[in-house]
Parts: C-alpha cells; sequence; structure tokens
C-alpha cells in the first residue's frame, strides 16, 4: 500500500514539475562523509552569520539519515524540525524543497502533496552533490524563504 502511495506521489510530482527537472535528476551516491558535511555546515554558518540570521541548518546522508544539526543562538525552536524536513523532502524528491512549494501552490493536481506525510514544501532544502550524485541534503530554517535558500545555498556551494 505505500509503495503504491509513493509510486503515486512520484507520478503526480512529475506531471506537476518543469520537464528540465525530471531529466537532469543525478542518482543517489554513497553517503555524505562527515568531512564534506562539515564543509557544507561551515559555509551556510558563515552565510548565516554574515547576515546575522539565528538559523537552524541541517544536513543528512543519501539515506535520510542525520549527519549534523547546528542551531544557531536565539534560532526559533521549530527551525530544527523545519531544517530536517526540508532536507529530507529536498533527499527523497531530488529537488530543491521549494518546487514542492511551487507545486502545491499551482493548485490543481500539485494539491495531491497535500496528502503527504513529512514534507515541508518551503524554500531552503537542496540536494548535495558529489561527483555527480546526491551524497545528501541540507535544511534551513529560521529566517524568511528567500534567506533560507541564500544560506541552503551557500551550503551546497560548498560542495563544488
Amino acid at each position: 500500500m505505500l509503495r503504491t502511495l509513493a509510486g503515486a506521489c512520484v507520478f503526480a510530482l512529475l506531471a506537476v514539475l518543469p520537464a528540465q527537472s525530471q531529466n537532469t535528476q543525478p542518482p543517489y551516491g554513497p553517503p555524505i562523509t562527515l568531512e564534506a558535511a562539515k564543509k557544507a555546515m561551515a559555509a551556510a554558518e558563515a552565510e548565516a552569520a554574515k547576515n546575522n540570521w539565528p538559523m537552524a541548518i541541517a544536513i543528512i546522508d543519501s539515506g535520510g539519515h542525520l549527519v549534523m544539526l547546528h542551531r544557531m543562538d536565539n534560532t526559533q525552536l521549530s527551525s530544527v524540525e523545519l531544517s530536517t524536513g526540508k532536507a529530507r523532502s529536498a533527499l527523497y524528491f531530488k529537488i530543491p524543497s521549494k518546487l514542492l512549494d511551487e507545486a502545491i501552490s499551482g493548485g490543481g493536481a500539485g494539491l495531491r502533496f497535500l496528502a503527504l506525510r513529512d514534507i515541508v514544501p518551503l524554500d531552503g532544502g537542496l540536494p548535495l552533490v558529489a561527483d555527480g550524485k546526491i551524497v545528501g541534503a541540507i535544511g534551513v530554517s529560521g529566517m524568511r524563504s528567500s534567506n533560507n535558500a541564500q544560506v541552503a545555498q551557500a551550503g551546497a556551494e560548498a560542495m563544488k
């Protein structure tokens, strides 16, 4: 039953997301190393600190397991769960979590995502790619969506 639901959700996602994201998704790879996670975390934290943004930053591996979680001083407590959820959403669907937000906001078939448990369709989650494979994901929460995305992007770019 769960596989059927997951398959239906993936089919629905492919129907509502732009064609370019369907054809350019890299495969899953080995789990992110601790050293690579530290590098991504340091870049994300530096971006948040530079802007004086209190944030929670989560990095998960390609299996969806938490590798690192940092909650900066004065970050709202809800950001811990939100950052982890954004990372998992980006990992499971192999896309930025913002695309899930856009699919739902577009209505129609995109509204089917509201039936899924444990997705966080908000900007701030990105897959982490190394050697052309998804090795994990980063999720950021604590400020406005565009700020969260900026910090996540800094972490993802550190992987290049």
